[in-house]
C-alpha cells in the first residue's frame, strides 16, 4: 500500500515538471500563489516567531540557576534554536496546517467537482498547472518565511530578557553577534527548502486524487497535513543526521 500511493506520488510530480501550454496563465497563477503564501502567511509567522524566541529566552534563564554559567548563554540558546530548529521546523509544521491543508482543499474541491476534468479535456497538462505554481511559490516563499521567523524569533528573545532584566539589551546584541557558525543558517535553509517541498507535494497529491464529495476532501484536508507533519520530522532527523 505504500508503495503504491509512493508510486502514484511520483508519477503525479513527473507529470507536474513539463513546459506549461500558456505562460501567461501560469504566471499569473505563481504570483496569486506566491502572494497567498508570502504575504497570506506572514501575520501568523511574525507572532508564532516573536512568542518562540521570547519564551526560549524565559525558559532558558529559568533553568540556569548556577552563578557560574554566564546569563549570555541565553542569547546564543536562543539564536542557535531559532536558525537551527524553531523557525525552520516548528514553524513550518505551524504553515503546513495553512498552506498545505489549502492547497489539500483547493485541489480536492476542483477534483470533486469536475474541474479538473474539464481541464484535460480543453488540453491543459492539469498537474502542471495546478501543482508546478504551488511548488514554485513553496519553494520560494517559505524559506523567506523562514528567515523572516528566525530574525523575529531572536528578536523575541531580546523582547523578553530585556523586559524581566536577565540581560541588557547591549550584552544579548552583543552575544548574538560572537560565535556565530554561517553554516547554521545553511542547514537552516536546507531545512526550509526541503519541508517546503514535502508541504506542498503532500498536499497537492491528497488533493488531486480525492474522490466523493465534501466529506472527501475535509478528510484529504486532514491526511495531508498529517502525512506532511510526520514526513517533515522524518526529514528534520534525517538532514540533521546528515550535516550536523
Amino acid at each position: 500500500m505504500v508503495f503504491y500511493h509512493f508510486g502514484r506520488y511520483i508519477r503525479l510530480l513527473k507529470s507536474s515538471f513539463s513546459p506549461p501550454e500558456n505562460y501567461r496563465m501560469y504566471w499569473k497563477e505563481l504570483t496569486d500563489e506566491m502572494v497567498s503564501m508570502g504575504i497570506g502567511s506572514l501575520g501568523i509567522v511574525a507572532v508564532v516567531s516573536v512568542s518562540f524566541g521570547a519564551v526560549m529566552a524565559v525558559q532558558t534563564a529559568y533553568q540556569l540557576t548556577s552563578d557560574l554559567i554566564p546569563k549570555s548563554l541565553i542569547a546564543t540558546i536562543t539564536r542557535d534554536s531559532s536558525i537551527l530548529e524553531l523557525s525552520p521546523t516548528i514553524g513550518c509544521l505551524i504553515l503546513t496546517g495553512r498552506i498545505g491543508s489549502r492547497i489539500a482543499s483547493q485541489i480536492g474541491t476542483m477534483r470533486v467537482t469536475e474541474q479538473i476534468d474539464a481541464l484535460e479535456i480543453m488540453g491543459i497538462n492539469s498537474p502542471a498547472y495546478l501543482i508546478l505554481p504551488k511548488l514554485i511559490s513553496g519553494i520560494t516563499m517559505i524559506p523567506l518565511l523562514v528567515i523572516i521567523s528566525m530574525f523575529l524569533s531572536i528578536m523575541g528573545g531580546l523582547v523578553a530578557c530585556s523586559a524581566s532584566g536577565v540581560l541588557s539589551t547591549q550584552s544579548y546584541l552583543q552575544t548574538i553577534t560572537e560565535g556565530f557558525i554561517p553554516f547554521m543558517l545553511t542547514v537552516g535553509l536546507i531545512k526550509s527548502f526541503i519541508f517546503a517541498f514535502i508541504m506542498t507535494t503532500v498536499a497537492a497529491y491528497q488533493g488531486f486524487y480525492v474522490r466523493g464529495g465534501a466529506l472527501e476532501v475535509g478528510e484529504s484536508s486532514t491526511r495531508a497535513m498529517v502525512v506532511s507533519c510526520i514526513m517533515i520530522l522524518v526529514a528534520d532527523y534525517l538532514v540533521a543526521q546528515i550535516l550536523l
